[in-house]
């Protein structure tokens, strides 16, 4: 069969210990893989280039080559937080970056779950990517953690919303999950982060051990994630509220008739 080529969004650099398993699945069955990052990793837009050589030695551990990662929200000087104030300008470079490198065949979005701000805004980005490039039939979403059902701070990782379809489980061979949560202890920039994820990604490598994909529709984002005041919320990031009203003009002009956003 003719390789594919496969497009990853990502927000952050280190977004990508959500698809380790899928990304190492994609270029050993001989797919083209690239890679994309939405904010610069940092809360002033500056540059990061502590985490981009962290992300590119992760990625390059797993055979993706330095020159398919591109960090496009470094270039255009999108702070980390702020992704959703950004969305047409991002829209419009990583258009212009698929035009250079070839639409997705395949593409993969950060999942529409209340848990970062800047996730749910890059999973807005790929759904526009994805009707503008026909490709939303082969667009999947991926968990990485959210406060659904949860209060205050606690949140849940790898734990995939029922409202967001079908989950697709593909378990992970012993070799995989002790080769990528290695490969967790290789962003120390991100120290901090990773203290209070790492024990609920190892719970999860060690007790189930897959890797978790579901659809994507159009449909869905003119919902809420889930009943109650996203983790972002409640961590005092941004107001679902002033989320909504800075997507709305975004969803109605790149994707489609925008319902009444409600929380």
């Amino acid at each position: 069969m003719p390789s594919k080529h496969a497009l990853f969004l990502f927000a952050h650099q280190d977004d990508e210990f959500g698809v380790f398993a899928e990304i190492a699945r994609l270029l050993a069955a001989g797919d083209r893989v690239s890679v994309v990052y939405l904010t610069s990793g940092a809360l002033d837009g500056g540059p990061r280039p502590d985490r981009n050589a962290e992300s590119l030695d992760v990625l390059g551990r797993l055979g993706v080559a330095a020159s398919s990662v591109h960090f496009i929200g470094e270039k255009l000087g999108v702070p980390d937080s702020k992704l959703v104030e950004h969305m047409p300008a991002v829209l419009a470079e990583l258009a212009a970056l698929c035009h250079r490198i070839g639409q997705p065949e395949l593409l993969y979005l950060l999942a529409w779950e209340g848990g970062h701000q800047d996730h749910d805004a890059a999973h807005l980005i790929g759904l526009a990517l994805a009707k503008s490039s026909h490709c939303l039939p082969q667009t999947r979403q991926f968990t990485l953690y959210t406060g659904a059902g949860l209060s205050g701070p606690w949140f849940k990782l790898f734990a995939p919303l029922a409202a967001n379809g079908e989950v697709m489980a593909r378990r992970m061979s012993w070799t995989e999950r002790l080769r990528f949560m290695r490969y967790c202890f290789l962003y120390p920039s991100q120290a901090k982060t990773w203290v209070g994820l790492f024990p609920f990604l190892f719970l999860h490598y060690l007790v189930r051990g897959t890797q978790l994909l579901q659809p994507c529709s159009l449909a869905r984002i003119h919902e809420a994630a889930h009943d109650g005041p996203p983790l972002y919320e409640r961590r005092g990031f941004c107001s679902q509220e002033d989320f909504f009203r800075a997507a709305r003009p975004f969803i109605a002009s790149s994707i489609g008739h925008v319902k009444e956003l409600r929380p």
